[in-house]
């Protein structure tokens, strides 16, 4: 069960400020929290950047809902 719902409610958000952020129009985006239509991984990408969240928590695979930690990246 996706939690995009629940997160942009939470946030006090429309599902047309979500809808901009994701250049997508508002009917389609609510097709999204329905499930009518599948989300693809870009969006959930940048809705867990948004909401400073974890995919795997917007996806609802876990209940953690802080990000994880990222991995330091060093040059070679």
């Amino acid at each position: 069960m996706l939690r995009i719902k629940e997160m942009r409610e939470d946030k006090d958000l429309t599902q047309k400020q979500i809808s901009k952020l994701l250049n997508c129009t508002q009917q389609t985006y609510s097709r999204y929290e329905t499930g009518e239509i599948t989300i693809d991984i870009n969006n959930i990408v940048r809705l867990a950047k948004f909401y400073n969240t974890s995919t795997d928590y917007l996806l609802g695979l876990t209940d953690e809902i802080h990000p994880y930690p990222q991995k330091n990246r060093r040059k070679k």
